[in-house]
């Protein structure tokens, strides 16, 4: 019999009073007794690094690369003791300006050290700090800084362009701006004449004092604001407490004790997955926890791999789609690769897979091939990985299994929103059958499945299909300033994600659907988006596709990045000539790639009308900077559709044409 992972606390609930059934209430079987406790001495996040200093003075704690005449060289460190010094001057700073705990500090930027130190300065006086980003529109900035009352503004130099164009319609709360670096007198000026004091990084510093008072904290303080993308209108911001943040620290180290995985100060992590967002907040916060140290990337993807062969971590996490880049990078590299390379690469990787499958461990599976095959990959890592952590939204099973095979280091995949302070379900490491879920609830969580009707889930079927509910420990405190939203995803105590899941017969979570991704085409066929696109996504032919319908149409249509590589090998094939762009607009490239990405559709299950009738391929990938993704990969569906208007229109103009001249 299976090992199982939960157990049953409460039973299920049939449907009634204008309410779908719900299946019964699970709990992790590590917390089987109760819900882990939090430690009392603990009552903020800044308990955390408090207690670091007094550990670990010494230590490297926060590092990034040297950048001379435009070249970016090693890493330089500062210590947990150095980095202590500042934060307490601009805390002492922060104070100065009449800004009390309470109060709200707006930080925006890229990772670095000093979204670090100001998140840390405002901890350490009690007051809240807010995220700022530009991703979720192009007013969320103006939005974000006048909806959370913004008193001080941290910001990166490469945005205070931005702040600036703002600050007229922010001035009813803002007192100053700093810059993580100079700001320039022209800038300064701009700036004061609306009442709005500007300093450089150095120059607040310089104004806070070495000790400072620290006032007292309470679990249940607010700690951050964090703003997402709501379905429809403005930025919604979930309120974290210390509580919920200590109770995503607490869980991260109860999950790594349960792998012989937990961080200690000999460890450093890569830090690139933005600050703004929770999941990286909290993985720092621990690392900070253990004395470990946190190295940055330059803030340009183009080089983040180049940053990790320097900096060599111990520990890395990432999205999906960077685990899809990295996947597709070693499989592109294998077969150009010799006959035999090939060979032994698949027979190595089938020997360590049939060992893990039995239930050996990573290490144990298979040491041998370790060294003298799988070690190449982890050198691309930097050579000292011994953790990876995937979140922010499913990873494909395939991807998964090639990363626990290949990577020589513990493999672990979650799952949570910002709503449940990052994870609430996290797959235990070197149990093979975790592969493809996200595992059992973390134990300070409580889960159940509520029926979906309308998508034909039933939480109370034999294989128990459902929106995923939760409560516990680490749930957020509501919508700032939105009582009626909080009160659309809280029922009966329980907080509704908006993710289908189904349990496995082992107690683990797959994710399989998202409620909100759903459409229906013209003929009443329901189809859920995103299940499809990970079905496209399998081909290795495509780098990303946003897949598209609605309820007036009776067919899909998609826009694809195809794989450069992929392409370019076609059209030598098949004697084309032109550049990539010129490729991707040529009749017969769009043809194969249609008919390729259907084989896949095909091969994976999906049905008739959720193959696609048209493709427009893209040749520049989807980007932050165009709106179209968020800082963790996401589709922006609205700006996609927005930004892809005319060629939406023209797809379904020649598709219907080309049925009629049938």
């Amino acid at each position: 019999m299976a090992e199982m992972f939960t157990v049953k606390v409460g039973e299920a609930a049939p449907a009634g009073g204008g309410r779908p059934a719900a299946g019964p209430v699970y709990r992790s079987v590590y917390a089987k007794d109760g819900l882990m406790e939090l430690p009392q001495n603990v009552q903020s996040p800044w308990d955390f690094f408090s207690g670091a200093i007094k550990k670990y003075p010494k230590n490297r704690m926060l590092g990034q690369r040297q950048v001379t005449d435009g070249k970016a060289g090693e890493y330089v460190w500062q210590t947990y003791e150095e980095v202590y010094q500042k934060v307490m001057r601009i805390g002492s700073a922060i104070r100065s300006f009449g800004v009390n705990p309470g109060s709200h500090c707006g930080i925006y930027g890229s990772n670095c050290p000093e979204w670090v130190m100001a998140m840390q300065a405002c901890n350490s006086q009690g007051i809240c700090y807010v995220p700022l980003y530009d991703t979720l529109g192009a007013n969320a900035v103006e939005f974000i800084m006048d909806h959370a009352e913004i008193s001080i503004a941290f910001v990166q130099e490469s945005k205070i362009k931005s702040i600036l164009a703002v600050v007229p319609k922010c001035t009813a709360h803002l007192r100053a701006i700093v810059s993580f670096g100079d700001f320039t007198r022209e800038m300064k000026k701009e700036a004061e004449k609306f009442g709005v004091s500007c300093f450089s990084w150095e120059e607040f510093c310089s104004m806070g004092k070495q000790n400072y008072e620290h006032p007292k904290k309470q679990k249940d303080d607010i700690c951050t604001i964090m703003y997402t993308s709501g379905t429809t209108g403005d930025p919604k911001g979930v309120i974290i407490t210390n509580r919920a943040i200590i109770a995503g620290v607490m869980t991260t180290e109860h999950l790594l004790k349960e792998t012989d995985k937990v961080i200690t100060e000999e460890d450093s992590y890569f830090s690139y997955l933005p600050l703004a967002h929770i999941f990286d907040q909290v993985i720092e916060n621990y690392c900070i926890s253990k004395g470990a140290s946190i190295g940055f990337w330059q803030g340009d993807i183009r080089y983040l791999m180049e940053d990790v062969q320097v900096m060599k971590p111990t520990i890395f996490c990432g999205v999906p789609r960077v685990y899809d880049r990295i996947y597709t990078g070693i499989n592109l590299k294998i077969q150009s690769g010799g006959m035999l390379a090939k060979h032994l690469f698949q027979y190595a990787y089938n020997y360590k897979l049939a060992n893990m499958r039995k239930g050996l461990k990573q290490h144990e599976a298979s040491p041998f091939f370790d060294k003298i095959v799988f070690s190449k990959i982890k050198e691309g890592l930097g050579g000292r990985i011994r953790l990876m952590i995937a979140g922010a939204a499913p990873l494909p099973g395939q991807i998964e299994e090639f990363m626990r095979v290949t990577s020589c280091s513990v493999f672990v995949q979650g799952y949570g929103l910002t709503e449940s302070c990052a994870g609430c379900f996290t797959s235990i490491a070197n149990v093979f059958s975790m592969i493809g879920t996200v595992g059992p609830p973390v134990t300070t969580i409580e889960a159940r499945l509520e029926s979906v009707p309308e998508m034909g889930y039933d939480a109370l079927s034999e294989t128990p299909r459902g929106e995923i509910c939760l409560r516990g420990h680490t749930l957020f405190s509501g919508y700032y300033k939105r009582p009626s939203l909080t009160e659309e995803v809280f029922s009966d105590g329980w907080f509704h994600t908006g993710d289908i899941g189904e349990w496995q017969p082992n107690g683990a979570m797959k994710i399989i659907d998202r409620k909100k991704n759903i459409f229906k085409l013209s003929q009443g066929e329901y189809v859920a988006v995103e299940v499809v696109e990970s079905a496209y996504m399998q081909s290795p032919l495509v780098a990303s596709v946003w897949v598209y319908g609605n309820s007036f149409e009776s067919f899909l249509v998609a826009v694809v990045v195809p794989e450069r590589q992929a392409l370019e090998e076609w059209a030598a094939t098949n004697n084309k000539a032109g550049d990539f762009a010129e490729l991707c607009n040529d009749p017969k490239a769009r043809g194969y790639i249609q008919d390729e990405l259907n084989k896949t559709g095909k091969k994976l299950g999906l049905r008739g009308f959720e193959m696609l009738k048209a493709v427009h391929l893209e040749p520049v990938p989807f980007s932050i900077e165009k709106d179209l993704i968020t800082p963790t990969f996401k589709l922006k569906r609205p700006q996609l559709l927005k930004y892809y208007k005319d060629h939406i229109d023209q797809m379904y103009k020649d598709a219907k044409d080309a049925r009629t001249a049938l």
